[in-house]
Formats: C-alpha cells, sequence, structure tokens
C-alpha cells in the first residue's frame, strides 16, 4: 500500500475510532440536534477561516454545489443526527458494529452510481472483516434483545449507515472534480448545519448549551479532529482508493473503540473476542490488497 494512502487510511481509523466514545459526553442535557449543529458550525467556520488563510478557492459553479448540498445534508447532517439520537437507546460500541456495514452499503451504491466493479476481494474481505467484527462484539450484541429501545437504536443506526453511504458517493464525485477537500469540506459542514437548523427550527428545538468541561472539550475535538481532519482524510481516501475500499475503514474503527472500553471501561478480552480481531484484520487485507 502506498504510504500516503496509508497514513490517511490509519489516521482516519484511529481519530473515528474514539468519536464514539466522545459523542457519549455529547448527549444528556443538549438535544442530539442541536449537540451536532454546534459540530457543524464551529467545523465549517474553522474550515473557511483556514481555506481564506492559505488562499484556498472556495467559488463553486451552482451544478456543483448541488452536490456539496447532497453532501453536507446526508454526511455532515442527517447521518449525525441519527448517530447521535441513536446512542441514546444503545450502547456507542454496538452503534459502531452497526456502522461498519456501510462497507457493503458503499459496494453496492459504487457499483449503482459510480459504475466501479466488484471485485471477489472486495466482497470476500467485506465478509471476513464484518465477521470478525460480529465476533468481536457478541457479548454486547447478545444482550440487545427485542426491546423497543433495541429496536429503536437499531433502526436509527442502520438508517445512519444507508444516508452516510449516499453521502460518500457524492463525496467522492465532488472529490473528483479537481475541488479541494478543504474547500468541499467547509461547503459540507456549512450546509448540514443550515438544514438541521432548519429541521430544529421547524421542530420547536430548544437552543441550550452545557457549560462542563466534558461537553465543550467533546464538542471541540469532535470538531475539529473528527470531522475536519478525519474527514479530509476520508474524502481524499476515497478519491485515491474509492469509497468502498475507503469504507472499509468503518470496519476497523470499532477495534479502536474496543481498546479504549479496554482503558477506560475495563473492557474484557475473550477468545472471541481475540477471533474476531484476527479475522477483521484478515478481511482488511483481503480489501486492500493490490489484487482487488
Amino acid at each position: 500500500m502506498n504510504p500516503y494512502v496509508a497514513f490517511l487510511y490509519i489516521s482516519t481509523v484511529l481519530i473515528w475510532g474514539s468519536t464514539w466514545l466522545a459523542i457519549t459526553y455529547q448527549l444528556g442535557n443538549v438535544d442530539p440536534i442541536v449537540s451536532v449543529i454546534y459540530r457543524m458550525l464551529l467545523s465549517s467556520v474553522l474550515l473557511f477561516i483556514f481555506c481564506r488563510i492559505r488562499s484556498i478557492p472556495l467559488r463553486v459553479n451552482s451544478r456543483n454545489h448541488y452536490f456539496l448540498m447532497a453532501q453536507g445534508v446526508s454526511l455532515f447532517g442527517l447521518n449525525y443526527w441519527i448517530i447521535y439520537m441513536a446512542e441514546s437507546y444503545l450502547a456507542s460500541g454496538i452503534i459502531a458494529v452497526i456502522f461498519s456495514l456501510i462497507v457493503f452499503f458503499n459496494i453496492i451504491n459504487s457499483r449503482i452510481f459510480l459504475k466501479r466493479p466488484i471485485t471477489p476481494n472486495i466482497a470476500m474481505g467485506g465478509l471476513v472483516g464484518l465477521s470478525g467484527i460480529c465476533l468481536l462484539f457478541y457479548p454486547e450484541l447478545a444482550t440487545v434483545g427485542k426491546g423497543n429501545a433495541a429496536m429503536t437504536g437499531f433502526g436509527l443506526a442502520l438508517t445512519a449507515v444507508f444516508i452516510a453511504s449516499l453521502g460518500n458517493m457524492a463525496a467522492t464525485r465532488n472529490g473528483l472534480t479537481g475541488l479541494s477537500v478543504w474547500s468541499i469540506n467547509a461547503w459540507g459542514t456549512l450546509y448540514g448545519a443550515i438544514a438541521l437548523t432548519i429541521i430544529a427550527l421547524f421542530t420547536e428545538t430548544e437552543f441550550t448549551y452545557d457549560y462542563s468541561l466534558s461537553y465543550t472539550a467533546s464538542l471541540v475535538y469532535l470538531s475539529i479532529f473528527g470531522t475536519i481532519l478525519a474527514f479530509g482524510a476520508y474524502l481524499k481516501l476515497m478519491v485515491l482508493i474509492g469509497p468502498e475500499k475507503a469504507g472499509y475503514g468503518a470496519l476497523l474503527i470499532p477495534f479502536v473503540a474496543i481498546i479504549l472500553s479496554t482503558i477506560f471501561e475495563s473492557y474484557q478480552w475473550t477468545s472471541m473476542a481475540i477471533t474476531g480481531f484476527i479475522l477483521a484484520g484478515l478481511g482488511n487485507y483481503l480489501v486492500m490488497s493490490r489484487k482487488s
């Protein structure tokens, strides 16, 4: 694998793997949609300032703005709002497992919208990797049960995955136009924030703020690292290796989540979890191998 691609890939996995824990500090006193609006507005402001300082062109023609809007509303707006709500019903580790299904949505949508072929390595790697993730988180998955809260959380998470995958298609298209990654994400986060603000106003959601250190620190971390840096790396990855391969990082992100759980929440490793870890690594190798 190209060292630059490897750096982008590893950075994306490590940052996004830690955001699942950070999101839990955003829940409670502030409505999820409001927290996502704060996150995307802060990210957008910082990105526009960065583009101005670095003289990165921000002017985009009207046709490209439609696709930037599609990316922003789906990937930066609805996707995160629904994920935040899903974490109110299920543990973040379970949501991370469900979100790893994006690799399959990306493969199918890449075939439909971008005419990219589905190779045996990519399909087999996705199946092996997802099997490993299921083994890794089996104890948590087994406790989900059939309660209304669990099913609501699962439905929300699955909806977020589908929307995020559609956003990935728009993001790949936007990246192939030659526009700067920073410019694309500046507009995308702005459109995402605007869309959610309209929804919040229409539903008469109360705009509040939690002045605790944990809330503010997690908001800053999610905005700068989880949105600006990680999405910048991810969009570049989708352009370089395609959304079906870039999306496979979603299968590795739960690894980071479980390592953090081991450190901060005393997660207990089992032989099944170790087997799952190995299988997911093997799946990653299959998808990223040269033959695919």
